[in-house]
């Protein structure tokens, strides 16, 4: 059994589906059900036995202390984090005490209970941190891209609580032996995107008739990654990597985000035209650039080719088509998720 924490979230679910397509291991799902929590990404999971929803916050001590004694899982993945830079930007303190306070109790339940295993369950028992990019800062248009070795430079309140979760993870290991594994990853993409990042907004107000919000000038680059290519890189950590080490997953898919929106209207145009016949990218309107947005990510994900064998299954090409045509299939997925408080927020933040 492995216990994995914030997987009602985008990847966290798409992480749980996957896996639990693929292997009859059963999973305790351990989420707070935060606005980017959504159980509806679940719902095929609703009568599957070898899933176990708790509701619950990894900053509870004692109830993770309890779900670790009661189940014994031989692992332990931490989706669990406050995502968002924009939202970052306007109430850091939920992302100090999620990503920093949280994941710290996380780690002290763990540590006491991997204190308790047997030496056999020790040796195989595993702590994966699912981290981002971000935490690396910025690039100049020619430098290489981040890789495990670029020293940390965050740039907003989000990646500097994830900074500080992912030096708290590495520290457990080094102070306690405490047998974890860090993922760093681009910019993910695909199925149940909470439509308050680049590629579900843009699809959803295109959809609705609405302006498609631009920062700046557009040409902020970000490596694109499938979402169901990074879980299959989460698999293959768990399965083989290296106890202390961190591992890159990018999509080798830099672009910039004008570029991605161009796109996306493209595919719209094709698959669900406007009535009025004219293209969607006549909705494109710039906004305000956000305080202190970093320019270009890119990962340099050679490590885990070399070292574990993986490498991303879709191009940019392929992926973005898919979630296109999820986004149209699943429209009442979109609905339920974007309340009046989603509405108020992104009124807030895309101002011309």
């Amino acid at each position: 059994m492995i216990l994995v924490t914030g997987s009602a979230g985008f990847i966290g679910s798409n992480f749980v589906l996957d896996w639990l397509a693929q292997s009859d291991e059963p999973v305790i799902n351990l989420d707070a059900l935060t606005y980017a929590g959504n159980l509806d990404n679940l719902v095929s999971l609703k009568n599957d036995a070898r899933h176990i929803f708790v509701h619950g916050d990894i900053g509870n001590f004692q109830l993770v202390s309890q779900l670790l004694a009661e189940h014994q899982p031989r692992a332990v993945i931490n989706f669990a984090a406050e995502s968002h830079v924009d939202r970052s930007i306007h109430g850091p303190e939920d992302f100090i005490q999620t990503n920093i306070v949280g994941t710290f109790h996380l780690l002290e339940a763990v540590r006491a209970y991997y204190g308790q295993l047997g030496k056999e369950a020790q040796n195989n028992f595993r702590f994966l941190h699912v981290s981002t990019d971000e935490v690396y800062g910025s690039l100049a248009k020619d430098d290489p891209a981040f890789a495990e070795t670029n020293r940390y430079e965050p740039n907003s309140p989000y990646s500097a609580s994830k900074a500080a979760s992912d030096h708290l993870v590495r520290a457990y290991h080094h102070t306690y032996g405490l047998p974890v594994l860090t993922t760093n990853c681009s910019n993910n993409y695909g199925p149940y995107h909470f439509p308050e990042k680049l590629i579900p907004l843009v699809i959803h107000n295109a959809l609705g008739g609405k302006p498609l919000p631009i920062y700046g000038d557009g040409q902020q680059i970000r490596d694109w990654l499938y979402v169901k290519d990074h879980c299959s890189a989460i698999r293959r950590v768990l399965e083989a990597g290296t106890v202390g080490e961190v591992y890159n997953v990018g999509g080798w898919n830099e672009k910039a985000n004008l570029d991605v929106v161009h796109t996306l209207c493209a595919i719209l145009d094709e698959l669900s035209p406007r009535t009025d016949g004219k293209p969607y990218k006549e909705q494109i309107t710039y906004v305000k650039d956000r305080p202190g947005h970093d320019r270009r990510y890119a990962i340099d994900a050679s490590k885990i080719e070399r070292e574990l064998g993986w490498k991303p299954a879709e191009t940019f090409e392929t992926g973005i088509k898919k979630t296109v045509k999820w986004y149209l299939d699943n429209q009442a997925w979109v609905k339920n998720v974007t309340s009046g408080a989603y509405q108020n927020w992104v009124g807030k933040q895309y101002k011309a």
